[in-house]
């Protein structure tokens, strides 16, 4: 046994979903690298199990979205 890690592990790169059977409080967690492929896999997986699409991350981060973007109207 070594000395435990100083530093946290970074998250991967790439969309995140969760699949767990239904009912259950824990899952398995699928990093796929591009939105498509997410989706392929959320689709195939959400007849029989529960899916919870996580997001995108990069860098260690979870890459948050703007919900709505303001465009400054050009004044003539």
């Amino acid at each position: 046994m070594g000395r435990p890690p100083v530093l946290p592990k970074k998250k991967k790169d790439g969309f995140w979903l969760e699949v767990r059977n239904k009912g259950a409080k824990t899952g398995t967690i699928l990093i796929r690298d591009s939105y498509v492929a997410m989706m392929q896999a959320a689709k195939q997986y959400e007849t029989t199990k529960d899916v919870i699409i996580l997001g995108e991350h990069k860098n260690g981060k979870k890459v948050e979205e703007k919900a709505t973007k303001t465009k400054k109207a050009k004044e003539a």
